[in-house]
């Protein structure tokens, strides 16, 4: 079985960064994408960032010039740096990965979440 670990979450002034980390541990043969979502009260779950194996990346554009994403393949983990956080940030944070496991000859590709941290942005 595969488990999405994150940590990194808390309580933050307007302004101030938090980094977020993943890692992903099991029988895990390769990870293709990694993302970040994140769910407000009373709102849908968004994506925040992705990044592919290759290391391309997309941002949404509310956070774009304040949050990057990255990867560390050695570790199975990516990260989720967010610099001049404002209250409208404030929402659980999911890890999602693609993992891809062997079966039989191959690997199959399976959706994995974490359990989400807390960000509170607020004065």
């Amino acid at each position: 079985q595969v488990q999405l670990v994150e940590s990194g979450g808390g309580l933050v002034q307007p302004g101030g960064s938090l980094r977020l980390s993943c890692a992903a541990s099991g029988s895990i043969f390769s990870i293709d994408a990694m993302g970040w979502y994140r769910q407000a009260p009373g709102k849908e779950r968004e994506l925040v960032a992705s990044i592919t194996s290759g290391d391309s990346t997309r941002h949404v554009d509310s956070v774009k010039g304040r949050f990057t994403i990255s990867r560390d393949n050695a570790k199975n983990t990516t990260y989720l740096q967010m610099n001049s956080l404002k209250p409208e940030d404030t929402a659980v944070y999911y890890c999602n990965a693609v993992v891809r496991l062997v079966r039989g000859w191959g690997t199959t590709a399976y959706n994995y979440w974490g359990q989400g941290t807390q960000v509170t942005v607020s004065s």
